[in-house]
């Protein structure tokens, strides 16, 4: 028992000093989480381009930093301006009265239950009720992602900062990623086997959740917001923005354009509804069916509704980094179980 003394003592002290270490870059821990998801994804990039200039260390590594703005930093930076824009001109039409969200909502269910007011056992709720709680929920949502410019621009510095370590620490480890993997399966003491099953789960789940479920949301979503500007649908952007979050769920986007289509007919714009509805099915439901397997791989895929409550759980632990932290955390907790498993089939036989 005393020879053991020791080493409890020093693993004590490596904890105190680990969570210590933690406490001490918690504000910079989306950085750092955002550095890694980063370089898994876009690691086989750096080895692509490493090919072609294989006489310079910098110029692969430049490269493939460049790649990542023009691709994900870029595009990312004027969606959000965009949207909040967008959503700052809307509110401002609803405050002025150009736009009447209530009125709408009154008009569409009024086509869509034209017998509600007879109903007998609800006689207390009236359509005029509804509208008017779906307006005055659609005006706050609006002038929620209205107000996130001031705060925004205030926390500007503090994004600089965020991003600019992200990048700094990719440089390292996109340069010596393979190193530090290496590293660390040689000190955690739980096996090394068992150490490269979960590197590689976090890798494939990452790759997955990020190159397959973040672009095919983005298309699904950007074809789906031109769709709605195209047959006149008032405020087809921030549409499209919803239908790029709802992409990303295994519930998908129909729930948008699907309605959307009804409400169309119902209001007697057969034409518009029929290429809405044409459209979705044919090209944005079908983008997921064709462009996720090829765009994801042999990287691994869970059940859909794992997928769902993972991601509503991280969204809503972690904002929106949840949406790739979720599923991550999901699937190293499935793959703890299985390899819990072997072990205790190993142990019976």
């Amino acid at each position: 028992m005393q020879k053991n003394t020791p080493y409890i003592l020093f693993l004590t002290f490596v904890l105190l000093v680990t969570v210590s270490f933690f406490l001490l870059i918690k504000d910079f821990l989306l950085a750092c989480f955002w550095a890694i998801i980063l370089a898994v994804v876009f690691y086989p990039v750096y080895q692509w381009i490493n090919r072609y200039f294989k006489n310079s260390e910098i110029l692969p590594l430049f490269l493939t930093m460049l790649t990542i703005i023009l691709v994900f930093v870029i595009p990312l930076l004027i969606i959000t301006l965009m949207i909040t824009e967008e959503s700052t001109a809307y509110y401002q039409k609803i405050q002025s009265g150009e736009i009447n969200p209530q009125v709408y909502f009154q008009d569409t269910l009024a086509l869509l239950l034209p017998k509600f007011n007879k109903l007998s056992h609800i006689q207390e709720i009236s359509v005029e009720q509804i509208s008017a709680s779906a307006g005055n929920a659609f005006t706050q949502a609006v002038q929620y992602i209205a107000q996130q410019l001031p705060a925004l621009t205030q926390n500007i510095l503090n994004l600089i900062v965020q991003v600019a370590l992200s990048f700094y620490i990719l440089f390292f480890l996109l340069r010596d990623g393979q190193q530090l993997i290496r590293k660390l399966i040689a000190l955690i003491p739980i096996g090394d086997k068992i150490e490269i099953e979960l590197f590689e789960r976090f890798t494939s789940v990452a790759r997955a959740t990020v190159k397959g479920g973040l672009l095919v949301a983005v298309i699904q979503g950007s074809i789906g917001g031109l769709l709605f500007w195209f047959v006149g649908i008032p405020a087809a952007f921030l549409w499209g923005m919803l239908m790029i979050v709802l992409s990303l769920l295994p519930i998908g986007s129909a729930l948008i354009w699907a309605p959307a289509a009804v409400i169309l007919f119902l209001q007697g714009y057969t034409l518009k509804a029929v290429i809405l509805l044409s459209v979705g099915i044919f090209v944005i439901a079908m983008i997921d069916n064709f462009l996720r397997p090829r765009l994801i791989g042999k990287d691994s895929k869970m059940s859909d509704y794992l997928v769902l409550v993972s991601t509503l759980g991280g969204i809503s632990w972690f904002s929106l980094t949840g949406f790739v932290l979720g599923p991550i955390i999901a699937a190293l907790f499935i793959t703890f179980w299985d390899i819990l498993g072997k072990y205790n089939q190993a142990s019976n036989s």
